[in-house]
């Protein structure tokens, strides 16, 4: 009977071997080569990382001593990279940008502290674009190779040109890959300014705007200061290494950190030892037994690390996982630990009045906590309870908590009022990465409450406890936090009041681009035979739709996520989902964002609303 109910084995041949040229492989599996595709929504997609890759050869160049400006043009989508370093050799230019692992790199000392080093960085970008151009120019010489979709279409060379040496990289990434996308120009901005930050002296021309920095991390620091600082910026350099910190006077812990110029969100070991370091050296210098949490409790630091071929926990080097400096060299943890035990305890031996700011702050962060002590256990005890049974939260599989997990960063949650909105999420929603959160009517505005506030509020308590951020955004469970309310005027208000929670009390989450506003449509537009629907998100599309369907059309105005069905919702929250990151500009600062749109100046609040309106007009009324 046992070979009866046996199942045939299926055939495994020489035929099954499949071996793919690289360009099919990257262009088969490009997140193997750049992390996650994305559509431009977050600044870790992977048409920024393309200009990375391409920005990183440059900056290379002028670490090498060639070359002090890098000129970046986006325009209808053409991304343009031009540097003025010693161009690459004209007899290997298509080698270079075409043919994978072909670099200059493996063998130079001078690269043994760059991040790419692996020769795929300007083939990932060759192969993933529609039409990819590379020119170099040398000694009066020129030679300029064309491709589509990573194959070789033009080859031409050039005598007595009179540019200045370098290379010009121009491409258009393949929406056939991408599918649909678009550039958040400020996220390139932000990676430009992170540029010159780590690389004093090198001017940056992004569509025509200069920026050059002259302090390094100072600056960064300072640029993203959205409050006065308690006492002046700490700024510390040594071989190697760089740090800068201080402290505001809101919540949470705001790290900024690099290795070889590579920005890590997701921080790391470097990080990690910055952190010890700070506190365990604060606490010696004052001798006073401090919880590292009040040591730390609002500080904003900034920290660069040179690390001899560095090892990241993915392809996307979000994450630094190096243990050691280099082959050889010291551990992370003790170099930083070391740099940080010497050079800070001297500046704060001659920096008395900084040192006495320093102190007066972490006093009264130790006060602020030993007061929400017993809130907070009360509340932990009700949030535990609640979780037992928590028909608020209806959890996904996968969290961004799993480190080992490749699908962490698609882990989301659904912020969403009602129980009708909630259920047509949950219904339709990713059980694996979409996670949902349902409020009771309008939250609680938070403006000018201390973090007690959080606890004593039921709702909130529990919100905290399902991302896991009270002790820290370290721990954050989700990669996005999805805010979807109904469009409408009391939607607008919810979205508004949970804006304000995380500027509040949790503002990392914003800085670290975790929260998003869902964007549903507001109509829908389907023909009377009903065989053809279109979903519009403003009235422009609304019209186009009305006229590619023709004379016979019917048109539905979505008021409440509720009236959208759960199949119909399936659209929305899948691949083509829609959303607007919440973002945090430097120029004005939290207290005053929240002043102004949760204060007390209700008349001037109003008059900006309906000045700004975005909504149909009929909503107009309403808000009056």
């Amino acid at each position: 009977m046992a070979n009866e109910t046996t199942k045939a084995a299926v055939q495994y041949t020489d035929k099954d071997i499949e071996q793919l040229p690289a360009r099919e492989q990257v262009r088969l599996r490009p997140g193997m080569w750049i992390g996650k595709l994305g559509d431009g929504s977050l600044p870790e997609d992977g048409i920024y990382t393309l200009i990375k890759e391409v920005v990183d050869n440059s900056v290379d160049e002028f670490t090498m001593g060639s070359g002090s400006q890098i000129d970046i043009d986006i325009e209808d989508k053409w991304v343009t990279i031009r540097d003025y370093g010693r161009g690459i050799p004209l007899n290997m230019l298509d080698a270079c940008v075409g043919v994978m692992n072909v670099s200059g790199k493996y063998q130079g000392a001078g690269y043994k502290k760059t991040v790419g080093l692996n020769g795929v960085g300007l083939k990932a970008v060759n192969y993933l674009s529609l039409h990819f151009e590379a020119r170099s120019v040398r000694e009066g010489r020129a030679r300029t190779v064309v491709f589509e979709q990573g194959l070789l279409k033009d080859d031409r060379w050039e005598e007595g040109v009179t540019e200045k040496a370098g290379t010009t990289v121009r491409y258009l990434v393949d929406e056939e890959i991408f599918g649909i996308y678009d550039y958040h120009l400020d996220y390139v901005e932000q990676r430009v300014k992170n540029y010159t930050y780590l690389n004093t002296g090198l001017v940056f021309k992004f569509n025509g705007k200069r920026y050059e920095s002259k302090h390094g991390l100072l600056d960064l620091l300072n640029e993203n200061l959205d409050e006065e600082p308690v006492y002046p910026p700490i700024h510390i350099k040594g071989t190697d290494v760089e740090i800068a910190f201080t402290h505001g006077s809101g919540y949470g812990e705001t790290y900024f950190s690099f290795v070889n110029s590579q920005y890590t969100p997701m921080g790391g070991t470097h990080q990690a030892a910055l952190k010890e370091a700070v506190a365990k050296t604060i606490k010696e210098f004052f001798k006073k037994d401090y919880d590292p949490s009040d040591v730390r409790g609002s500080i904003v630091a900034a920290i660069s690390v040179s690390v001899e071929e560095p090892e990241f926990e993915s392809q996307t080097k979000i994450k630094l996982s190096s243990k050691n400096m280099g082959p050889g060299l010291l551990s992370v943890r003790q170099f930083i630990g070391d740099f940080v035990k010497q050079e800070l305890d001297n500046y704060l031996h001659k920096h008395p009045e900084s040192a006495q700011l320093l102190n007066k702050k972490i006093v009264a962060n130790e006060k602020e906590r030993k007061a929400i002590t017993t809130v907070q256990k009360k509340a932990r005890e009700i949030a535990k309870k609640v979780s037992l049974n928590n028909k608020k939260l209806r959890d996904c599989k996968i969290h961004l908590s799993d480190a080992k997990n490749p699908r962490r960063e698609e882990s989301m949650i659904f912020i969403t009022e009602g129980l009708s909105a909630s259920g047509s999420i949950t219904a339709s929603r990713d059980v694996q990465t979409q996670a949902v959160f349902s409020l009771r009517g309008k939250p609680k505005n938070c403006y000018g409450e201390s973090k007690a506030f959080v606890y004593k509020n039921e709702e909130f308590n529990l919100l905290q406890a399902a991302l896991d951020i009270e002790e820290s955004i370290d721990n954050l469970r989700y990669n996005k936090i999805i805010i979807a309310t109904d469009a409408d005027v009391d939607g607008m208000h919810i979205r508004l009041l949970m804006m304000g929670f995380f500027l509040q009390f949790f503002p990392d989450v914003i800085r670290q681009n975790h929260l998003f506003v869902l964007q549903t449509p507001l109509f829908r537009v389907q023909n009377r035979q009903q065989t053809k629907v279109i979903y519009c998100y403003n009235e422009e599309e609304k019209q186009r739709a009305m006229a590619e369907i023709g004379a016979n059309y019917e048109v539905t105005r979505f008021k409440g996520l509720g009236e959208i069905s759960s199949e119909e919702f399936r659209e929305f929250i899948g691949p083509k989902m829609r959303l607007e990151p919440v973002k945090i500009s430097s120029e004005e600062p939290i207290h005053t964002m929240l002043e102004f749109y949760l204060g007390s100046n209700t008349p001037e609040r109003q008059g900006f609303i309906v000045d700004n309106l975005r909504i149909e007009a009929d909503y107009v009324d309403e808000i009056r």
